[in-house]
């Protein structure tokens, strides 16, 4: 599969996830080649508002470009929503890490599958 293809699967996937627990989610079509800062998928219920950027990968460390990780922060302020990184792990669940979770390089964000199992939440624990 190719990887863009592998993305959108991914975002879909999560976006059905949110709507079978009674969330409303949509998936942001063009995020990451926009001009303007956008997230993966946006998540309510109720009051709460979550902004995702997601990534899949086969390897244990998936690296983030410090203007992305900027631009969900900045989306998410403007939205006064919770800003998340969410990771699928080759054969693992989606874990969730928060942006202060992340480590940061000289020039990118990392996160390893080790630190998202120690610091990351799943699925239902991030929907409580």
């Amino acid at each position: 599969m190719k990887l863009k293809a592998k993305g959108l699967n991914a975002e879909r996937e999560l976006v059905r996830l949110f709507n079978e627990k009674d969330w409303r989610a949509v998936r942001v079509a063009g995020s990451g080649s926009t001009k303007y800062p956008a997230p993966d998928v946006i998540a309510s219920k109720g009051s709460r508002r979550i902004v995702v950027e997601c990534k899949t990968t086969k390897s244990t460390n998936q690296y983030l470009d410090v203007k992305q990780i900027s631009e969900l922060k900045e989306f998410a302020r403007s939205l006064l929503a919770e800003p998340w990184v969410g990771v699928r792990f080759n054969g693992q669940p989606w874990l969730f890490v928060s942006v202060e979770d992340l480590d940061q390089t000289d020039s990118r964000y990392v996160i390893s599958l080790a630190r998202a199992k120690l610091k990351g939440v799943l699925f239902e624990e991030l929907i409580e």
